[in-house]
C-alpha cells in the first residue's frame, strides 16, 4: 500500500528552523510539499523530481525553505529557515508526476503534520 507519512512539525518560534521528513512506502517520481491553514486552500510550497533536476518553489518560500531528497531512503525533506508566523499551517507531503503547484496533478499525499510559528 502505497504511504507517505510526514514528520518534524512543531511549534518554534518567529525565525527559527524546522526540518520536515516524508517517507515514502514507494519509488516517487515526483514529490512536493503544500500546506493549509484554516479556512484557507490549499498553497503549494516545494517540488522536485525524484532525479534530482528540477525543483520549484512559491514565491513566498524562496529563499528561506530548501527541498531535498534522500533517494536510498525514499525520504523528501523540507528544511525551513526564518519561519514567519503566516507560515503557520498542516504541512503535508504529495506523490505525483509532475513538479506542478497545482494539488490535483498529485496522486498520494500524507496525513499532514502542524508546524505553528509563534510572533
Amino acid at each position: 500500500q502505497a504511504q507517505l507519512v510526514e514528520s518534524g512539525g512543531g511549534l518554534v518560534q518567529a525565525g527559527g528552523s524546522l526540518r520536515l521528513s516524508c517517507a515514502a512506502s514507494f519509488t516517487y517520481y515526483t514529490m512536493a510539499w503544500f500546506r493549509q491553514a484554516p479556512g484557507k486552500e490549499r498553497e503549494f510550497v516545494a517540488a522536485l523530481r525524484r532525479s534530482g533536476d528540477g525543483t520549484n518553489y512559491a514565491d513566498s518560500v524562496k529563499g528561506r525553505f530548501t527541498i531535498s531528497s534522500d533517494n536510498a531512503k525514499n525520504t523528501v525533506y523540507l528544511q525551513m529557515n526564518s519561519l514567519k508566523p503566516e507560515d503557520t499551517a498542516v504541512y503535508l507531503c504529495a506523490a505525483g508526476w509532475h513538479t506542478s503547484a497545482r494539488p490535483y496533478d498529485y496522486a498520494y499525499w500524507g496525513q499532514g503534520t502542524q508546524v505553528t510559528v509563534s510572533s
